[in-house]
Protein backbone atom coordinates (compact mmCIF):
# COMPACT_ATOMS: atom_id res chain seq x y z
CA UNK A 1 0.00 0.00 0.00
CA UNK A 2 1.37 3.34 -0.94
CA UNK A 3 1.55 6.54 1.43
CA UNK A 4 0.80 10.35 0.05
CA UNK A 5 2.75 12.42 0.69
CA UNK A 6 2.52 16.02 -0.02
CA UNK A 7 5.21 18.35 -0.49
CA UNK A 8 6.44 22.00 -1.23
CA UNK A 9 8.87 24.63 -0.86
CA UNK A 10 7.21 27.33 1.66
CA UNK A 11 7.99 30.53 3.13
CA UNK A 12 8.38 31.18 7.24
CA UNK A 13 4.53 32.22 7.09
CA UNK A 14 3.38 29.14 5.53
CA UNK A 15 2.76 30.60 1.79
CA UNK A 16 3.83 28.44 -1.18
CA UNK A 17 3.02 31.52 -3.26
CA UNK A 18 3.21 34.91 -2.80
CA UNK A 19 0.09 37.67 -3.27
CA UNK A 20 0.86 37.86 -6.69
CA UNK A 21 1.25 34.27 -7.74
CA UNK A 22 4.82 34.20 -7.53
CA UNK A 23 7.01 31.16 -6.66
CA UNK A 24 10.37 32.55 -6.83
CA UNK A 25 10.91 32.80 -3.31
CA UNK A 26 11.09 29.28 -3.13
CA UNK A 27 14.03 28.21 -5.53
CA UNK A 28 16.08 26.02 -3.85
CA UNK A 29 19.42 25.98 -3.66
CA UNK A 30 22.12 23.38 -4.56
CA UNK A 31 22.04 21.39 -1.09
CA UNK A 32 18.20 21.75 -0.63
CA UNK A 33 18.20 20.51 -4.65
CA UNK A 34 20.24 17.40 -3.80
CA UNK A 35 17.28 16.57 -1.02
CA UNK A 36 14.88 17.00 -3.54
CA UNK A 37 16.63 14.92 -5.16
CA UNK A 38 17.04 11.98 -3.54
CA UNK A 39 13.09 12.15 -2.33
CA UNK A 40 12.02 12.37 -6.27
CA UNK A 41 14.12 9.14 -6.72
CA UNK A 42 11.41 7.87 -4.20
CA UNK A 43 8.28 8.86 -6.11
CA UNK A 44 5.81 5.92 -7.68
CA UNK A 45 4.15 8.93 -9.15
CA UNK A 46 3.48 12.47 -9.25
CA UNK A 47 -0.22 13.59 -7.89
CA UNK A 48 -0.67 17.45 -8.93
CA UNK A 49 -2.76 20.10 -9.06
CA UNK A 50 -3.07 22.10 -12.59
CA UNK A 51 -1.45 24.99 -11.70
CA UNK A 52 2.03 22.86 -10.15
CA UNK A 53 1.47 21.02 -13.23
CA UNK A 54 1.83 23.85 -15.59
CA UNK A 55 4.50 25.22 -13.40
CA UNK A 56 6.49 22.06 -13.55
CA UNK A 57 5.46 20.00 -16.55
CA UNK A 58 7.23 22.11 -19.44
CA UNK A 59 10.07 23.63 -17.25
CA UNK A 60 11.26 20.43 -16.84
CA UNK A 61 10.55 19.01 -20.19
CA UNK A 62 12.62 21.32 -21.79
CA UNK A 63 15.16 21.38 -19.08
CA UNK A 64 16.41 17.52 -19.81
CA UNK A 65 17.07 18.47 -23.43
CA UNK A 66 19.21 21.45 -22.34
CA UNK A 67 22.94 20.45 -22.72
CA UNK A 68 24.31 22.75 -20.39
CA UNK A 69 22.52 22.83 -17.03
CA UNK A 70 23.61 21.98 -13.72
CA UNK A 71 23.47 18.48 -12.82
CA UNK A 72 21.89 19.02 -9.79
CA UNK A 73 18.97 20.00 -12.32
CA UNK A 74 19.57 17.86 -14.73
CA UNK A 75 19.40 15.17 -12.48
CA UNK A 76 16.05 16.39 -11.21
CA UNK A 77 15.09 16.77 -15.39
CA UNK A 78 15.79 13.02 -15.51
CA UNK A 79 14.09 12.09 -12.70
CA UNK A 80 10.51 14.08 -13.36
CA UNK A 81 10.84 12.65 -16.79
CA UNK A 82 10.61 8.92 -16.09
CA UNK A 83 8.04 9.47 -12.78
CA UNK A 84 4.59 8.57 -13.93
CA UNK A 85 2.86 11.91 -13.45
CA UNK A 86 -1.02 12.60 -12.34
CA UNK A 87 -2.84 15.63 -13.26
CA UNK A 88 -5.97 16.40 -11.41
CA UNK A 89 -8.10 19.33 -13.55
CA UNK A 90 -11.18 20.06 -14.98
CA UNK A 91 -10.05 22.98 -17.41
CA UNK A 92 -7.11 20.81 -19.55
CA UNK A 93 -8.26 19.09 -22.52
CA UNK A 94 -5.06 17.09 -23.45
CA UNK A 95 -2.02 16.24 -21.80
CA UNK A 96 1.08 14.59 -23.31
CA UNK A 97 2.47 11.25 -23.26
CA UNK A 98 3.70 9.99 -19.35
CA UNK A 99 1.26 12.16 -17.81
CA UNK A 100 -2.35 10.67 -17.21
CA UNK A 101 -5.15 13.58 -16.47
CA UNK A 102 -7.97 12.82 -14.22
CA UNK A 103 -11.47 14.59 -13.21
CA UNK A 104 -11.24 16.53 -9.91
CA UNK A 105 -14.42 15.06 -8.94
CA UNK A 106 -12.61 12.02 -9.32
CA UNK A 107 -9.71 12.68 -7.03
CA UNK A 108 -10.48 11.67 -4.13
CA UNK A 109 -11.61 7.88 -5.40
CA UNK A 110 -8.30 7.99 -7.63
CA UNK A 111 -5.91 8.48 -4.89
CA UNK A 112 -8.07 5.99 -2.83
CA UNK A 113 -7.76 3.43 -5.59
CA UNK A 114 -3.83 4.79 -6.15
CA UNK A 115 -2.96 4.07 -2.31
CA UNK A 116 -4.81 0.43 -2.51
CA UNK A 117 -2.92 -0.60 -5.41
CA UNK A 118 0.85 0.93 -5.89
CA UNK A 119 3.70 0.26 -3.68
CA UNK A 120 5.74 3.42 -2.18
CA UNK A 121 5.23 6.95 -2.04
CA UNK A 122 2.47 9.31 -4.12
CA UNK A 123 3.94 12.41 -4.19
CA UNK A 124 1.40 14.94 -4.08
CA UNK A 125 1.85 18.60 -4.83
CA UNK A 126 -0.65 21.98 -5.02
CA UNK A 127 -2.48 23.71 -2.21
CA UNK A 128 -5.94 23.29 -3.88
CA UNK A 129 -5.51 19.56 -4.36
CA UNK A 130 -3.73 18.47 -0.85
CA UNK A 131 -7.15 20.41 0.89
CA UNK A 132 -9.41 18.24 -1.64
CA UNK A 133 -7.57 14.99 -0.60
CA UNK A 134 -6.44 16.27 3.02
CA UNK A 135 -7.72 13.07 4.99
CA UNK A 136 -5.85 10.72 2.85
CA UNK A 137 -2.33 12.60 2.75
CA UNK A 138 -0.26 10.27 5.28
CA UNK A 139 3.23 12.45 5.49
CA UNK A 140 3.87 16.50 5.21
CA UNK A 141 7.47 17.18 3.46
CA UNK A 142 7.96 20.86 4.09
CA UNK A 143 11.09 22.47 3.02
CA UNK A 144 10.44 26.46 4.83
CA UNK A 145 12.43 29.04 3.27
CA UNK A 146 14.31 31.71 5.10
CA UNK A 147 11.75 34.69 3.79
CA UNK A 148 8.52 35.83 4.48
CA UNK A 149 5.97 36.48 2.20
CA UNK A 150 3.48 38.30 3.60
CA UNK A 151 0.23 36.63 2.32
CA UNK A 152 -0.49 34.38 -0.81
CA UNK A 153 -1.92 30.46 -1.11
CA UNK A 154 -0.94 28.89 2.13
CA UNK A 155 0.34 25.13 2.54
CA UNK A 156 -2.18 24.13 4.18
CA UNK A 157 -6.20 25.05 4.16
CA UNK A 158 -7.61 27.56 6.36
CA UNK A 159 -9.69 25.96 9.31
CA UNK A 160 -8.57 22.15 9.36
CA UNK A 161 -6.65 21.19 12.70
CA UNK A 162 -4.55 18.08 11.99
CA UNK A 163 -2.67 16.59 14.95
CA UNK A 164 1.07 15.30 13.42
CA UNK A 165 4.48 13.91 14.43
CA UNK A 166 7.72 15.49 13.80
CA UNK A 167 9.28 12.75 12.62
CA UNK A 168 12.64 14.30 11.11
CA UNK A 169 13.68 17.49 10.43
CA UNK A 170 17.40 19.26 8.51
CA UNK A 171 18.66 22.63 9.07
CA UNK A 172 20.80 23.42 5.69
CA UNK A 173 23.63 26.32 5.17
CA UNK A 174 21.33 28.45 3.82
CA UNK A 175 18.77 28.84 6.55
CA UNK A 176 16.07 26.54 4.72
CA UNK A 177 14.64 24.36 7.16
CA UNK A 178 13.62 20.69 6.34
CA UNK A 179 10.32 19.65 8.47
CA UNK A 180 8.71 16.18 8.02
CA UNK A 181 5.81 15.41 9.87
CA UNK A 182 3.16 11.99 10.00
CA UNK A 183 -0.49 11.86 10.84
CA UNK A 184 -0.22 11.18 14.91
CA UNK A 185 -1.23 7.94 15.62
CA UNK A 186 -0.29 6.53 12.22
CA UNK A 187 3.19 7.08 13.35
CA UNK A 188 5.35 3.66 12.97
CA UNK A 189 8.93 3.16 13.80
CA UNK A 190 9.94 6.48 14.83
CA UNK A 191 11.41 8.09 18.20
CA UNK A 192 11.11 11.58 17.52
CA UNK A 193 12.81 13.92 15.93
CA UNK A 194 16.09 13.25 13.99
CA UNK A 195 18.30 15.38 13.85
CA UNK A 196 20.71 15.59 10.57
Amino acid sequence: MAKVLYSMMSSLDGYIEDANGDIGFSAPDQEVHRMANEQTRQAAAFLFGRGLYEAMEEPWTSAARQEDLPEVEAEFARLYLRTPRIVFSDTLESVPEGVRLVRRADAVAEVRRLKEETEGELHLGGAQLAASLLDLIDEFRLFVMPVAVGGGKPFLPRGRELELALTEYRVFASGTLYLRYERRGAVTGTSGPVPV
